[in-house]
């Protein structure tokens, strides 16, 4: 009998010693009930409330530790020459090792996946910026589920999914946050000049300027969190931003390989990752002082493979890579397979490790049967309970599972373009060199030319991805894809229904909003990921924000880049439409006192001084009244 099921019992039988209490006691006078009643309902409340805490007490706490652009070969067991990552390793050596465990190809994509369970494209997230790594706020996260059953719940680091409400993360579960904007410090999301020393951050939702290195501020942040709920079950979520760029870290860490002649930026990453070992230590060893080892899950993954080349014709010398193929945004094994580690003494033995496929949907529904939590029935799992698997036991029909991943920019997905339908032995690939650049429809033409070079690989025996045996297996290539074409099918159906998430404006919960060219939308935003590569970012610099507003009385202010002519400022919404001069080399302008209406929406905020317009690098926009 699970917990659930005892509580349901002890709420039947409280409540058959109710209807008794009425027969025996119902001839008493008025007082006289109220003090037995009382007596009663205080042994009520205690029994209740021991049940409760017992309940509680034996669910385990969960630790997630994820790092961003972390790759597998970023390990010192999985071969790396240079790396020692003791602290990490330990977790699996004193629970398991998933050797094939599987993400997605950027961040914004698997932390959707993580939280909710569900293939990302489900929940709005396709990439990392401008409107694309914006979950719908009607996905439950795994943070939303736990609060609900009496767990503490924080996030430190990195959020990535929408910053503004209602896409924060104390909109979607976490009690305690404290993030970065944004995909990274240092990005548009600002505030500008942000670096990973001394850097401003939002601790539940207020900025506010820290001393230290980020990683340090974030650790030291989720081991007060466990201190101050250590008689709580707790969810502690530390997203690291390390080791993404920018390749920032203190030189006595980066020093020591710089020493082995690596290249500069292998040195300042295995500083970063140096750093994230010795936190993970730190971590690890709080939980054991404080006693709660034995019933805290530890899980260590990354969010996708390293970013050690762009192209075909870029690369990064020495960077290991344990002989996987692809990249950081690639859908070969070196972009999505990433180390993964479990421990929870109380349940799993110790030192193992299984070859069987993982991924990061997988995480929320193992989760909720480890807590033993039945998951609501009206939510599409797309991941499955691997708790069996890590206590050693087989799980029916895994072998057989295929996990689907696709990658590419702009708010619309097109079918066939940069995939993979990735199973235990076989493994389909569409790939692309610049999957930033699918950005348009493709002909015809084009998506021929796609289905007839698809490519088809025993990831068994060819790990690294070098033999094509497509000719030699059709029936395996059309399977999978016809698997792949139901999936895309699926989840596509479901993503357009919900569209792309607003940013509300001047709630109560968000007053002030600050938003930024991370977030915009718009055509001229994704022509800046063209086919015309790195070359063309910077030509675009105009979007809009998709928002809704509540009605009201507002100050709308520009942060404007660098002005070389007089112009105009444009505020337009719906059929609203403001206009201010400015002055070259003006730094800010504001619209005060603007009535904004209740409505849906695109906000579009530009600067004319010629025909084609720039937008600002910032608009805030405070509610008045």
């Amino acid at each position: 009998m699970n917990q659930n099921q005892s509580t349901l019992m002890l709420y039947a039988y409280l409540s058959s010693l109710q209807q008794h209490w009425y027969r025996i006691f119902g001839h008493l006078t008025h007082k006289s009930r109220i003090k037995t009643s009382s007596c009663l309902l205080g042994f009520w409340i205690c029994l209740m409330s021991s049940t409760i805490v017992a309940q509680t007490a034996d669910r385990p706490n969960i630790i997630i530790m994820m790092t961003d652009d972390q790759g597998y070969g970023d390990i010192g067991a999985h071969g790396n020459p240079h790396l020692k990552t003791p602290h990490i390793e330990s977790i699996g050596k004193n629970g398991l090792e998933m050797t094939h465990f599987f993400t997605y190809p950027n961040c914004s994509a698997s932390r959707a996946a993580i939280l909710t369970g569900r293939y990302p494209y489900r929940t709005g997230v396709t990439a990392v910026t401008q409107v694309d790594h914006l979950m719908n706020t009607s996905e439950i996260t795994i943070a939303e589920v736990l609060s609900e059953h009496g767990y503490k719940t924080g996030i430190f680091g990195k959020w990535h999914l929408g910053d503004n409400y209602p896409m924060r993360p104390t909109d979607q579960g976490f009690q305690e946050a404290l993030v970065h904007k944004g995909g990274g410090i240092g990005q548009a999301a600002g505030p500008a000049g942000n670096t990973y020393f001394d850097p401003i951050l939002e601790h539940n939702n207020e900025s506010k300027k820290y001393q230290g290195y980020c990683d340090d501020i974030f650790t030291e942040a989720a081991i007060s969190y466990i201190e101050q709920h250590q008689d709580e079950p707790f969810l502690v979520y530390l997203a690291t931003n390390l080791p993404h760029l920018p390749l920032q870290v203190p030189e006595a860490r980066a020093e020591p390989y710089r020493k082995k002649g690596l290249h500069e930026d292998n040195a300042l990453a295995y500083g970063m990752i140096d750093n994230i070992d010795d936190n993970v230590g730190r971590v690890v060893n709080k939980v054991k002082e404080l006693g709660l080892y034995d019933n805290t899950i530890v899980i260590f993954l990354s969010d996708n493979g390293p970013r050690h080349r762009r192209t075909k014709n870029d690369s990064y010398p020495g960077r290991w890579t344990a002989n996987l193929r692809g990249t950081k945004t690639s859908v070969y094994d070196c972009g999505i397979r990433v180390p993964f580690y479990v421990s929870w003494p109380e349940q799993l033995r110790q030192n193992r490790q299984t070859p069987k496929m993982g991924a990061i949907i997988d995480i929320f529904p193992t989760m909720l049967e480890a807590c033993q939590i039945t998951p609501d029935k009206s939510v599409h799992l797309d991941g499955q309970s691997l708790l069996p698997l890590w206590k050693g036991e087989s799980i029916s029909g895994l072998d057989e599972r295929v996990f689907f991943v696709q990658m590419h920019y702009g708010p619309t997905p097109f079918k066939y373009m940069h995939f993979t339908a990735r199973g235990q032995k076989y493994k389909l690939v569409s790939p692309h060199d610049f999957p930033h650049g699918i950005v348009h429809q493709p002909t015809d033409h084009v998506l021929k030319n796609v289905l007839q070079n698809l490519e088809l690989y025993d990831v068994e025996l060819d790990p690294s991805e070098r033999i094509n045996i497509a000719a030699e297996h059709p029936d395996i290539v059309e399977d999978m894809l016809a698997q792949y074409e139901d999936w895309f099918d699926e989840v596509i159906e479901e993503r357009e229904a919900k569209g792309i998430q607003r940013i509300h404006l001047g709630t109560e919960a968000q007053r002030h909003t600050n938003l930024s060219r991370f977030d915009w939308g718009g055509p001229r935003v994704i022509s800046r990921f063209d086919y015309g590569g790195p070359r063309v970012i910077e030509d675009n610099q105009l979007g809009y924000w998709r928002v809704s507003t509540a009605a009201g009385l507002y100050d709308i202010s520009y942060d404007l880049p660098a002005l070389e002519k007089d112009g105009i400022a444009h505020l337009k919404y719906n059929r609203i439409h403001h206009k201010l001069p400015y002055k070259k080399g003006q730094k800010k302008i504001v619209f005060k006192n603007i009535t904004l209406p209740s409505a849906e929406g695109n906000l579009h905020a530009y600067l004319k001084s010629q025909r084609l317009a720039t937008g600002p690098l910032f608009v805030d926009v405070k509610k008045l009244d």
